[in-house]
């Protein structure tokens, strides 16, 4: 095997590596320097400005000040033995994601029913009462729940359900991922105001004239993805009508004050550069191997 090849290889992806890795650092360097140049406004200020352009929100919660970091390992579904009901078939994706075909169909009897969801979940899903409603896609007949810690939303692809249903609302099928051994620490950190939250979106223009903020939540977004043990930081979601009358969700980082994006593209990328050079360096050794029969 030519290893000097192999060698430059790796290099050449880890370099990727640091300028995609220094390029996210900057920008969140950029805006956590424009959220201190703003954490100066007082509330009044906030609220003025937001009143100029007609911003209006409902009650915001203001019972927490602080929150801690949590952690959570990835469940190996096709290592562990889980029990699964009203299963016909059971694969599995990357070992973490597991497909389930039922059996016997399930009827939702309200689609527009959070409860009737939930139901399904808790009878026929393992874990099913720890994730949360996220998102009903009508179009396409599927229903989005991320998991749920102490009531508290984790909005990541590592702990989600998406249920499938036919045209006579009968659930046919299901994907789930599921975070174990989730722990927070101990050290918890004062967390951005809720104002200040919906402040940070409006500030960049997110948040147009005319919208109205309805609703609320601190829950969890990832901080660290890279490893099976995963980090999150407590986040505000900020859900927001538009004077369309179109719904908005947006994310801030309730420690930094930066606004989070739930797709993890630049992680991808990432992690298919790394996956690419590993690849090519396999590639590599198997057509220095065939050349050595070859010669032989």
């Amino acid at each position: 095997m030519d290893w000097s090849k192999s060698k430059s290889i790796f290099i050449v992806v880890f370099l990727i590596l640091d300028v995609l890795l220094y390029s996210l650092y900057l920008n969140r360097h950029a805006e956590k320097q424009q959220m201190e140049a703003l954490g100066g406004l007082v509330e009044n200020d906030i609220e003025a400005r937001l009143k100029d352009d007609n911003i209006t929100y409902r009650v915001l919660p203001n019972n927490i000040e602080s929150a801690s970091y949590i952690s959570g390992k990835v469940k190996d579904f096709e290592e562990d033995n889980v029990d699964i009901q009203n299963a016909e078939n059971i694969s599995f994706e990357d070992k973490n994601k597991l497909v389930v075909t039922l059996k016997e169909p399930v009827k939702i009897s309200n689609l527009e029913n959070e409860v009737a969801f939930n139901d399904f979940l808790k009878l026929n899903v393992y874990e099913g009462s720890s994730y949360r409603l996220w998102d009903i896609d009508y179009e396409n007949n599927k229903a989005t729940f991320y998991q749920q810690v102490n009531n508290r939303t984790i909005y990541n692809e590592s702990g989600l359900v998406t249920v499938y249903w036919n045209e006579n609302n009968e659930v046919i099928m299901y994907e789930q991922t599921l975070l174990e051994t989730i722990e927070a620490y101990d050290e918890e950190k004062k967390i951005l105001k809720p104002i200040q939250a919906i402040y940070t979106l409006y500030a960049q223009g997110l948040i147009n004239a005319n919208s109205t903020i309805t609703e609320m939540r601190l829950g969890y977004s990832t901080l660290v993805p890279l490893t099976q043990k995963q980090v999150f930081v407590p986040t505000w979601e900020v859900r927001v009508q538009t004077s369309d009358n179109e719904e908005e969700k947006y994310f801030v980082n309730a420690v930094d004050g930066i606004e989070v994006k739930l797709d993890a593209s630049k992680v991808g990328e990432v992690e298919d550069t790394i996956d690419e050079g590993v690849t090519n360096e396999s590639k590599l050794g198997n057509e220095t191997t065939d050349i050595e029969k070859s010669r032989e």
